[in-house]
């Protein structure tokens, strides 16, 4: 039941980004895919507090401005239940072509936070690369969050 909020702060806490595997632009947002599946099947398995905590942490581990990781993932957080809100048939292809609309909006605006008014300066080949990345993982990952999901909850529904 708390798998989802551990794995999330174990996540920015590790900043993985597969460097030892030589890959040069092979990174992806992993807490970008697990905040919007879990705020669009099991919005109370994640609390926006929680979620913003976690962006503060994001924020010390790579050296952003503080707030700046938090309010991505909570603007993920927003276009998540908006989908939610407006979906009447769940689909992993609609929710998937969304995430990708998700990731670019929110993608572009961090990093146009981070340029225009702290004037960091980032390559913009790892970020495409990590944008396709994430797109391209989410549907891994829902497969594997909706196993566990069905694995845990189907067996508290049946007790």
């Amino acid at each position: 039941m708390y798998a989802p909020i551990i794995i999330l702060f174990i996540s920015v806490l590790n900043e993985y980004d597969l460097n030892y595997l030589k890959y040069k632009y092979f990174s992806f947002n992993f807490p970008f895919i697990l905040i919007f599946y879990w705020s669009l099947r099991r919005s109370e398995s994640l609390g926006y507090g929680s979620i913003f905590m976690a962006g503060l942490i994001n924020d010390v581990v790579l050296g952003f401005p503080i707030g700046i990781s938090g309010l991505a993932y909570l603007m993920v957080c927003g276009f998540s239940a908006y989908l939610k809100n407006i979906t009447l048939r769940p689909s992993i292809v609609n929710d998937w072509l969304f995430f990708l609309f998700t990731i670019l909006v929110v993608t572009s605006i961090n990093y146009s936070l981070l340029i225009l008014v702290f004037s960091l300066e980032f390559n913009y080949y790892e970020i495409s690369g990590n944008i396709f990345f994430t797109f391209m993982l989410y549907y891994v990952f829902a497969y594997i969050f909706d196993f566990y999901d069905r694995l845990v909850f189907r067996s508290r529904r049946n007790d």
